[in-house]
């Protein structure tokens, strides 16, 4: 048994634990029905809450995209097709190889992510559902109400291999008049090697 001592300080413990949660409460619901937190675009998250969103963005993604197949990618009329698909739809907010975002784009909060190194933070399966499914209160829509299945992994593909990419190869593949033979042997090669590594690493999980 505990020592009168040992209770004490664990009754101590308890209470503090509780008062501070309990605080923690009341200050939030004063901020919330307050309105004290500015949501406008104009003003940046605090960092906590940045962490805390990006944190949770992670292991959400992870967890959801961990059963999807990844197909073969990287055939040069693919990557043209997704290369028309980012033009139209993407490159307006995430910008790409010397080519910077619109101005509408650069006005989000918060500002949507350059893809450039996209293969880089998230595996190839991984960028499928965040095109697919969207994020919430990000801007990012749910583009399987927009695009077809096909038309999802090819504009994936173009993105995964988008860190071969020079700013020429970029501006060559989004034209409108682009053909298959703009299509780099090693963007050709990159998406391949993306959807491997992403296939790969699904078979690991699966055996761990």
């Amino acid at each position: 048994m505990l020592s009168n001592r040992a209770r004490l300080i664990v009754k101590t413990m308890v209470l503090t634990l509780l008062g501070a949660g309990a605080t923690a409460a009341i200050v939030g619901l004063i901020v919330l029905r307050g309105g004290f937190y500015n949501i406008s675009a104009t003003e940046s998250h605090y960092p906590l809450i940045y962490t805390v969103f990006e944190e949770g963005l992670q292991y959400s993604i992870k967890n959801h995209a961990e059963d999807i197949e990844v197909p073969a990618l990287g055939a040069p009329e693919q990557l043209l097709r997704g290369a028309t698909v980012y033009a139209a739809n993407c490159v307006q907010c995430h910008g790409g190889p010397g080519t910077a975002p619109s101005k509408h784009g650069m006005s989000m909060q918060p500002v949507p992510g350059p893809l450039v190194d996209a293969d880089v933070n998230w595996e190839t399966r991984e960028l499928y559902w965040i095109t697919r499914h969207g994020i919430k209160m990000s801007g990012m829509p749910a583009w399987e109400y927009h695009l077809s299945d096909s038309d999802i992994w090819a504009v994936v593909a173009f993105v995964s291999a988008m860190p071969a990419m020079s700013p020429q190869d970029f501006k060559g593949m989004t034209a409108p008049d682009a053909g298959v033979q703009s299509v780099p042997v090693a963007v050709q090669e990159s998406a391949k090697q993306s959807a491997q590594e992403s296939a790969n690493a699904a078979r690991q999980g699966d055996q761990s």
